[in-house]
């Protein structure tokens, strides 16, 4: 069953390939939605597929030796059925 999951990451989360790591990370697990940086240095993230799935890739993200999440607020949305692809967004 596919879920969707919105998350907002603090920390030191942008220009240390934060959005970039997400991307791989979805096109490898099959995983779809989008990122992107906020202007109070926080990112957001959008993210569906199955839960292990997601789980795989919030792993992979915190991986990043350069990447530190110092907070992260989740939530459950509604999945969007039409969307196929997961992007980087400006």
């Amino acid at each position: 069953m596919k879920i969707r999951m919105r998350y907002v990451f603090t920390g030191s989360v942008q220009c240390v390939g934060f959005r970039f790591r997400a991307y791989h990370a979805a096109q490898l697990l099959g995983l779809t939605g989008w990122v992107r940086n906020e202007s109070d240095g926080s990112v957001t993230m959008e993210v569906q597929g199955k839960r292990n799935g997601i789980r795989a890739m919030l792993e992979m993200i915190e991986k990043s030796p350069y990447i530190s999440i110092d907070h992260m607020d989740a939530r459950e949305l509604s999945a969007v059925p039409e969307e196929s692809s997961f992007e980087i967004r400006d």
